[in-house]
């Protein structure tokens, strides 16, 4: 069952709330961050991507870089930038693109609760990547960025953030890239009572997007348990920073392929061998996207193709075996174009499915890339039976959208 509380966020004064906050750290690079916060001296940027403080080429994972990020957030804290609130809060956190709008509680989460298993992941985290997050973590003592969780749909939770979100938001604004972000605060102690209370009857909570943070985080925690003779497991490291949605209000959005070249297949070599496999139909010049499950788009040459995989390639029984990206992976980029590791393999690259599917002619057609292959985005429903059976997904499988922002609130780890 999911241990939950309440903590004193700090957050920016309503007037800054937009010089302040930033997209999460890791979906843009280091020059992009810098060019984002040109100008800004408020920018969250300074905090969670601190090397922009440097000369361009500087180490992001120098030991100066790491305690520019302290400076910077102390610095933000003494400026009156950052300011805690007074009480322990649940927060609520809204979000809207493209019209609709989904509501996440923003709670810490519990680092035993992940260690045990009750968070659970799909997907496999990269050791450098995780200490990359601990470190920043250590350091400023503070989760400065949530993960994004989901949670199995839960009435009185929807009535609860219904009607906080009836009173007036703390934060409302559209960021530059034409997202929505709408911030209440829960104060009613009769109303954060119960939403502990109700999470702690919810069995499973599951980890959305965030998967490095989230063992980041995690680990910090369970470390400065370890070190403290007196530890009790009510001190505030023992939790960190998250924001959780009901999983039906959740979209995943599709994940894309782009490889460099056939295999050495001409392309006729290669659609007689995608035949042996799949339907495939010419579409000829117009856009085509994956229609359902199992549906898929290929371009090649100039031309859009739909693939169907036939009967008998794919297992519907099997958590994920059931998985698009499982039947592309195998029966497409291993067993005719021989790429193995997706992780590592340079022949292939990933575009979200934020960028359309003019992304990925545009890199074809400009001849970066010989072949682009859409997907049928995964469902909510299949990330969780895969997180239900423990297993993990292929690499590169969900793409969430919006991104949660960073530097709404943050999580002092004192």
């Amino acid at each position: 069952m999911a241990k939950i509380k309440p903590f004193k966020g700090i957050r920016p004064p309503q007037i800054m709330v937009e010089e302040v906050a930033s997209r999460p750290y890791d979906v843009l690079n280091s020059e992009e961050a810098r060019k984002e916060a040109e100008g800004n001296e408020k920018s969250l940027y300074h905090i969670i991507k601190p090397e922009i403080d440097f000369a361009p080429g500087t180490d992001e994972h120098a030991p100066e870089v790491y305690d520019k990020a302290v400076e910077n957030f102390n610095k933000w804290q003494n400026n009156g930038w950052l300011v805690q609130d007074e009480k322990e809060c649940y927060y609520v956190y809204a979000q809207t693109m493209d019209g609709r709008t989904q509501y996440g509680l923003v709670v810490c989460a519990n680092v035993e609760d992940y260690l045990s298993g009750v968070i659970k992941k799909h997907e496999l985290t990269r050791r450098d990547k995780e200490e990359d997050r601990m470190k920043h973590v250590r350091i400023n003592n503070a989760n400065i960025e949530p993960v994004f969780f989901a949670y199995p749909d839960e009435a009185e939770l929807d009535a609860i953030v219904a009607k906080t979100v009836s009173g007036k938001a703390e934060y409302d604004f559209v960021a530059p890239d034409g997202f929505g972000h709408h911030f209440w605060l829960i104060e009613d102690e009769k109303d954060i009572a119960r939403i502990t209370e109700i999470f702690a009857n919810i069995p499973y909570l599951y980890i959305a997007d965030g998967h490095h943070r989230t063992a980041a985080a995690a680990l910090v925690g369970a470390e400065k348990a370890k070190q403290n003779p007196n530890h009790k497991g009510d001190e505030e490291y023992n939790y960190f920073l998250a924001v959780c949605f009901p999983a039906s209000q959740l979209k995943i959005i599709d994940y894309n392929r782009v490889v460099k070249d056939l295999n050495g297949l001409s392309d006729e070599e290669f659609l007689t061998k995608l035949a042996e496999n799949f339907i495939v139909e010419e579409k000829g010049e117009d856009i085509y996207s994956p229609s359902s499950l199992h549906n898929f788009s290929l371009y090649l040459s100039g031309k859009w193709y739909s693939l169907t995989a036939k009967e008998g390639t794919y297992n519907d029984e099997d958590p994920i075996g059931v998985l698009d990206v499982t039947i592309s992976s195998d029966l497409i980029l291993r067993d005719i174009l021989g790429i193995t590791d997706l992780r590592s393999d340079k022949r292939i690259d990933f575009v979200g499915g934020i960028r359309g599917l003019g992304e990925l002619k545009r890199r074809v057609d400009n001849g970066e890339m010989k072949v682009a292959l859409a997907l049928y985005p995964v469902s909510m429903k299949q990330l969780m039976d895969i997180a239900d059976t423990g297993n993990i997904m292929p690499p590169k499988t969900t793409w969430f959208e919006p991104k949660l922002r960073s530097g709404l609130v943050i999580h002092k780890l004192v």
